[in-house]
């Protein structure tokens, strides 16, 4: 995608959740970690690449001792649907006998998280939550329930805040929907 292309649509999209919104879900959601894991000292991975900007915002936020490591899996690539789920990176850090907290963009359909954490599970965590910015409202049963979640967004193709359409525009720090989609 060129810049001007990506240009176009930010142009044409439809503004889901502006960047203070976002900022403040980000509070609210570091809060409600807090609540819960400030005595668990617990292994936070980041799902790469679109976790970036939500674990960004949010780990300074997280006002108690952690270990943070990252975890590289997708099922999209460059498409815009998901297909077979790819490990790209395993986390380095050890997750047997430890709580869990995985960080993620978007719950959209819920198989990406559910592999994840069906894994870190057989591989000995005691815990595994999930945090993520988006929850997407699809509609119909998804295989896990995130923990923690940041804003609501309509089952339209959205980017921003981590969310990228071809590439373009993780970057952004508000959510926006694709024109007509």
């Amino acid at each position: 995608m060129t810049p001007q292309q990506a240009r176009q649509i930010l142009a044409e999209a439809e503004l889901i959740c502006s960047a203070e919104k976002s900022a403040l879900a980000v509070r609210r959601v570091a809060e409600e970690i807090t609540a819960q894991l400030a005595e668990a000292n617990p292994l936070v991975l980041a799902v790469m690449g679109g976790a970036v900007v939500f674990a960004g915002q949010l780990l300074p936020q997280l006002a108690f001792p952690l270990d943070f490591d990252y975890l590289h899996v997708s099922r999209y690539g460059d498409a815009t649907q998901g297909g077979r789920l790819a490990w790209v990176v395993e986390p380095r850090a050890e997750v047997a006998g430890r709580t869990v907290l995985v960080l993620d963009d978007i719950l959209d359909e819920g198989v990406t998280l559910a592999e994840i954490r069906k894994r870190l599970l057989a591989q000995g965590a005691t815990e595994v939550l999930n945090a993520v910015f988006a929850d997407k409202a699809i509609g119909r049963a998804k295989p896990l329930r995130a923990d923690f979640v940041g804003i609501e967004v309509p089952n339209r193709y959205v980017f921003g805040f981590g969310m990228d359409i071809h590439g373009a525009w993780r970057n952004l720090p508000a959510v926006y929907a694709v024109k007509g989609g």
